[in-house]
């Protein structure tokens, strides 16, 4: 019989300080599984990362003090190198199951490409680790985690007792401001960013440039699609590939070049 307790990494791409980090610890820990919890987080905020690496400089690795049980540890760098740093230097040994989140805003539809939280999950996943990323649809700092906690604890609870196929990860993206009314196995509904960028001119009358933008999706009432569900308070699963081959267009292009 093994009695091994559970080792979890969990991860994000808010910050060591996030509210939904403390969260996400906190909805393992209710699970009663006597697990060994290690947070591997970014020393500041690092969204947008996507698999971002840090090749031109060192890394630190800073102790905090435990949070509900957990050891906690800050790292000067990306998602991915908290995952990397983590396996290598943290950790006392490999992990059973990584968690990444809870990110303070959504992962569904593209915004997965460019996502911190889903590229630390990504990273698990090349290494063989069963990983999920979970997101709520709030970007505000004191965002309320409440109703996400029995849908975190359910899809964590599945993953760490069954796997997950090989070469694989979740999406988990929960609504804000509501009970979920259930799962739903969805695909990344496609879309685009727009009018990603704001005009502005400083004091000095030099002009710069902020980040913002309206997604735009294609299909918006394609049921097979994550925003879909999420717009009828539904909590999205996503099974994501980090090899993005596209392997239906394998035979076409060899027939041009080969």
């Amino acid at each position: 019989m093994n009695n091994k307790r559970p080792l979890i990494l969990i991860s994000n791409d808010d910050g060591i300080d996030a509210r939904g980090l403390h969260h996400l610890i906190d909805s393992v820990n209710a699970m009663h599984i006597d697990a060994e919890i290690y947070a591997v987080a970014p020393a500041g905020h690092c969204s947008g990362m996507s698999s971002a690496i840090t090749a031109d400089g060192p890394l630190r690795l800073i102790e905090h003090p435990d949070y509900n049980g957990a050891r906690m540890f800050a790292v000067t760098g990306t998602p991915v190198d908290c995952v990397k740093l983590g396996l290598h230097a943290a950790l006392p040994s490999y992990p059973d199951l990584m968690l990444s989140g809870v990110n303070h805003g959504s992962n569904a539809g593209n915004s997965n490409i460019y996502s911190g939280t889903m590229g630390a999950a990504m990273e698990a996943c090349m290494a063989g680790i069963p990983a999920i990323g979970f997101s709520l649809l709030d970007h505000h700092p004191d965002a309320d985690f409440t109703h996400t906690t029995p849908f975190i604890q359910k899809i964590a609870a599945l993953v760490l007792e069954k796997g997950l196929p090989k070469g694989v990860c979740l999406n988990v993206n929960m609504p804000k401001n509501c009970v979920p009314e259930g799962i739903k196995v969805t695909t990344c509904a496609p879309g685009r960013w727009t009018e990603e960028f704001k005009d502005y001119t400083s004091p000095h009358g030099q002009k710069f440039y902020w980040l913002a933008g309206d997604y735009v999706d294609f299909e918006p009432e394609n049921p097979a699609g994550d925003t879909y569900w999420l717009k009828r308070r539904y909590v999205t699963v996503t099974p994501i590939r980090p090899d993005q081959t596209a392997f239906d267009a394998i035979p076409a292009l060899s027939s041009l070049l080969d």
